[in-house]
């Protein structure tokens, strides 16, 4: 089960263009999830729940256009405090 679920968030940051510690976090409010399930973390069935709803919303959310693929955003302020310095 945790297998599935991990391929299932490797194929949603791809679609999504999300960095894996803000899905964690927004999802389970854990930063360190992906990696952790990279790592061979086995989660109960509250936090696979939470992911899939999660993941299933945003979806629902694209479609309506009220979510955008957010991808990294730390490049955008690295880029904007160099410029100001």
């Amino acid at each position: 089960m945790q297998g599935i679920l991990l391929e299932r968030i490797e194929a949603f940051l791809k679609e999504a263009d999300m960095p894996p510690s803000v899905f964690g976090r927004a999802a389970v409010h854990d930063p360190r999830l992906v990696s952790d399930l990279r790592g061979g973390r086995i989660c109960g069935r509250a936090v696979i729940c939470r992911a899939e709803h999660f993941m299933n919303k945003w979806r629902a959310d694209f479609r309506a256009g009220r979510v955008t693929p957010i991808g990294d955003r730390r490049v955008g302020s690295r880029a904007n405090k160099s410029r100001r310095a």
